[in-house]
């Protein structure tokens, strides 16, 4: 199967949709599919997982590159021939993409990903809320099939009008987030800095940016016998700090691969604030990693986390309800314990691999070439 990746964001960018296109990649590599990535020109890699790389022109709005539509990408998929297309979060350049693929017969498979009418909401724009959602239809009408990763996404598509839906969602990596990494030297020396009393360790992983409302832990000033770690940068670290000043917090700035898990594993709880989430992948590595979690009763942590049993939903209109969520489970450890592992337990089917599988059988579903995945089973442990 040849499938061309259109992804609004990649590479040096890291991000959700940057970290769901090069785990697509890889699996495409590893089951021996070809694909090419195109992607607004930032200093992406010329290539990646065997993919080659094509930048094409971008402009920057708020430190982000905005892919600008070209003939290029016509011209690309006339070239590489793809079976299907991939639209990874689709705005300007993938809905330019999938008119493309549309003109030449290509079918193709849009990603929904991120809650444009969610900034509308968070900035109190109501009409631009509307118009926000008129403006995902018209980018996902062309597409054979969108693909939504959580129940709450579904549920918005289907009331803004997007037709041709199903669900996928995203996988986690359970061998490089695991319980045991918390038994490493290094994460005993990284609790010993961050609390070096032995307090509770809220920890946060996620770019520092307005719709991840990090600025809400500001919800825990005062809360005696715990440490905030806030693990990411973003456009909003000046916001954050003067919202959190004077409280107990650590800035670590983005950490990637090992450093990534043993923070993880050195927290005693994980929180996270957005309302706006279409998934929550932060959630699941925290879950893979055996930490408990907490997160507003919105979007896709509502299928992540069962609350009370694998992690605490919050009200997402009181952030009273963070602080209380915190403070029960600061004092009840067994707890913390006992919703680690249900957490764990969660994600023990969503390996990248079988999610990768399925939406190799997304693209079957729209016309490209059917194959025979067969993939081999294997026992995931949680201890």
């Amino acid at each position: 199967m040849r499938v061309a990746v259109v992804s609004e964001s990649f590479l040096p960018t890291v991000n959700g949709v940057t970290t769901s296109v090069a785990r697509v990649l890889e699996h495409l590599q590893r089951r021996g599919h070809e694909a090419l990535v195109i992607t607004p020109a930032a200093g992406s890699p010329p290539e990646y997982a065997g993919a080659p790389v094509l930048e094409v022109p971008a402009v920057m709005y708020r430190r982000f590159p905005v892919g600008i539509p070209t003939p290029l990408v016509h011209r690309a998929l006339v070239d590489f021939a793809p079976d299907v297309l991939h639209a990874a979060s689709p705005f300007l350049l993938g809905a330019h993409a999938i008119g493309s693929a549309s003109r030449l017969g290509i079918p193709s498979v849009a990603i929904f990903q991120t809650d444009v009418a969610g900034y509308a909401r968070r900035n109190r724009l109501t009409a631009a809320e509307g118009f926000a959602w008129r403006v995902v239809n018209l980018v996902h009408e062309k597409a054979d099939l969108t693909l939504a990763p959580s129940s709450a996404a579904l549920a918005d598509l289907t009331t803004a009008g997007v037709q041709r839906l199903a669900r996928w969602g995203r996988g986690v990596d359970l061998d490089g987030y695991h319980p045991r990494t918390r038994n490493e030297s290094e994460v005993a020396r990284l609790r010993d800095r961050w609390a070096p009393h032995g307090e509770a360790i809220v920890g946060y992983v996620g770019r520092l940016a307005p719709e991840k409302q990090v600025e809400a832990f500001a919800a825990l000033r005062g809360v005696p016998g715990i440490r905030i770690v806030l693990v990411g940068d973003g456009p909003s670290a000046a916001s954050v700090r003067r919202a959190l000043a004077g409280m107990p917090v650590t800035y670590t700035g983005a950490l990637h691969g090992r450093d990534l898990a043993r923070a993880y594993a050195a927290f005693d709880i994980f929180a996270h604030t957005g309302t706006e989430e279409t998934f929550g992948q932060t959630i699941q590595e925290a879950q893979a990693s055996g930490v408990p979690v907490i997160a507003p009763r919105a979007g896709g942590p509502l299928d992540l986390i069962e609350h009370g049993v694998s992690g605490i939903l919050t009200d997402p209109l009181d952030r009273r309800s963070l602080r209380a969520a915190v403070t029960a489970l600061r004092d009840a450890p067994s707890r913390r314990a006992r919703m680690a592992e249900a957490g764990r337990r969660s994600v023990l089917g969503r390996t990248w691999e079988s999610v990768g599988d399925q939406l190799i059988e997304h693209y079957a579903s729209v016309g490209a070439p059917s194959v025979d995945l067969s993939p081999t089973l294997r026992k995931v442990d949680v201890d």
